[in-house]
């Protein structure tokens, strides 16, 4: 489903949550994958997260290293 994720632990996130302010460590994940596999990412990724709703972004790529881009096409067919 993903050509690659990159994971970056250590991270700190402040939020409202119920009413309340939250702060927990936390881990970003970034995943590569073409838009046609989102939708079975995006449902993998909700089976295995602890969260009710977590935070779950498809950022549009309108440009990038074509040779890297066709990496993660021919990795996600």
């Amino acid at each position: 489903l993903a050509a690659c994720a990159n994971i970056l632990p250590a991270l700190r996130s402040i939020y409202r949550w119920e009413g309340k302010v939250q702060d927990e460590n936390e881990v970003l994940v970034l995943l590569k994958t073409r838009q046609a596999q989102y939708e079975r990412l995006e449902a993998r990724i909700l089976e295995l997260h602890p969260y009710d709703v977590p935070e779950i972004l498809a950022i549009p790529i309108e440009g990038g290293h074509r040779t890297y881009l066709d990496w993660v096409a021919s990795e996600t067919a």
